[in-house]
């Protein structure tokens, strides 16, 4: 419920709306197309709207420039905005899960009620079995939703997610981040259960690393995920160098933490 409040206040404070009610007969934004579409309000960064696929938003430098002019996007006053929403959405899931010190977020109830299992060599709780200097379970994959990344001779980031999960979007910033950082030496994976259509619906945040989907949960199920986002780290011979729930406290994953283990186990 928090979370949704402080969603709604970050829209209250960038909305305009003097293009509210006006109609488009057809939307396109980056990949999707939207029909029937009535604004509702427009923001520094978004479009809000209501088409024949129900409530939607979209991200106004997925517009056409056209369109951009026409809602007076300002790619300079939007990445601003977009900075510092992300900031303040990170910071309250990590205030979040150093309150709880949980995952704010967990895949079942019974998960929620179980103990969180530790690492045996840390005590770090986890909310999935530990692999941690172990081969890591296959990575089964239903069907990507981007290009498959070419993972030969790289460390892979793997990332089970879903987009109901806040601190999972929290997250998403800071895996683009590492993507683009270290994309020359790790590949950054988000792995979902929920549906193709789902997960391309989600554009707000937007995801500039690999996205698959596997509805059988497979590996997932194999590495014993309850809470999430839960994140593994593999070296290029398959070895678990880090796993858990990146906002833990006391064990945050951060650009540092990355970049020591590509440099510790790099060949």
């Amino acid at each position: 419920m928090l979370g949704r409040l402080l969603w709604v206040l970050c829209w209250l404070l960038t909305a305009r709306t003097a293009l509210a009610d006006e109609k488009l007969p057809v939307l396109e934004a980056g990949t999707n197309v939207y029909h029937n579409v009535t604004i509702m309000t427009v923001s520094a960064t978004d479009v809000y709207f209501t088409s024949d696929q129900g409530l939607a938003n979209a991200k106004l430098k997925d517009l056409d420039p056209a369109l951009q002019r026409r809602f007076h996007f300002n790619p300079t006053n939007a990445a601003s905005v977009e900075r510092k929403q992300q900031a303040a959405s990170a910071g309250y899931y990590r205030e979040m899960a150093r309150r709880s010190s949980a995952p704010p977020s967990a895949g079942t109830e019974q998960a929620a009620r179980d103990e969180a299992r530790g690492e045996p060599e840390t005590g770090k709780k986890l909310w999935a079995k530990s692999f941690l200097n172990q081969k890591a379970p296959p990575l089964t994959v239903e069907k990507w939703l981007t290009p498959p990344p070419d993972l030969r001779g790289k460390f892979v980031l793997l990332d089970f997610w879903a987009t109901w999960c806040p601190p999972c979007r929290a997250a998403i910033p800071e895996l683009n981040g590492y993507q683009k950082q270290f994309g020359d030496k790790l590949a950054v994976i988000g792995l979902s259960d929920e549906t193709e259509a789902a997960v391309r619906a989600m554009t707000n945040p937007k995801i500039e690393y690999s996205i698959a989907i596997d509805a059988q949960a497979r590996t997932k199920k194999l590495v014993g995920v309850t809470g999430i986002p839960h994140v593994l780290i593999i070296d290029p011979h398959g070895v678990v160098r880090w796993e858990g729930f990146p906002f833990l406290e006391g064990y945050e994953l951060t650009d540092k933490v990355v970049s020591d283990i590509i440099a510790r186990y790099s060949d």
